[in-house]
């Protein structure tokens, strides 16, 4: 199952709460199919709850919904985030 870094469970609360989200809100990483028989691509994205079937990753009040597809890809995997303050800008990646 995903595991979350302390970085990432701290930038996912953070990027929730500003929405005023309700609590079961999180973020959702959804799989779409790659281009030319490539592998299939990532999403993420701030959503109010899960979708019917994602499996839920909560860690410390930090949530992550998976569809099927990305929970299979991302198994055994670590999400991280590096923040770029100057940039305004939220890198997740996994490891």
């Amino acid at each position: 199952m995903l595991t979350l870094t302390d970085n990432a469970q701290y930038a996912i609360r953070t990027l929730v709460s500003p929405a005023d989200e309700p609590t079961e809100a999180g973020v959702r990483i959804a799989s779409a199919p790659g281009t030319n028989g490539a592998a299939p691509e990532l999403s993420l994205e701030v959503v109010t709850s899960p979708a019917p079937g994602d499996q839920v990753v909560d860690e410390q009040g930090a949530r992550v919904f998976l569809d099927s597809t990305a929970a299979e890809m991302l198994a055994e995997q670590t999400l991280d985030v590096q923040i770029d303050a100057a940039a305004q800008e939220v890198n997740f990646f996994v490891t």
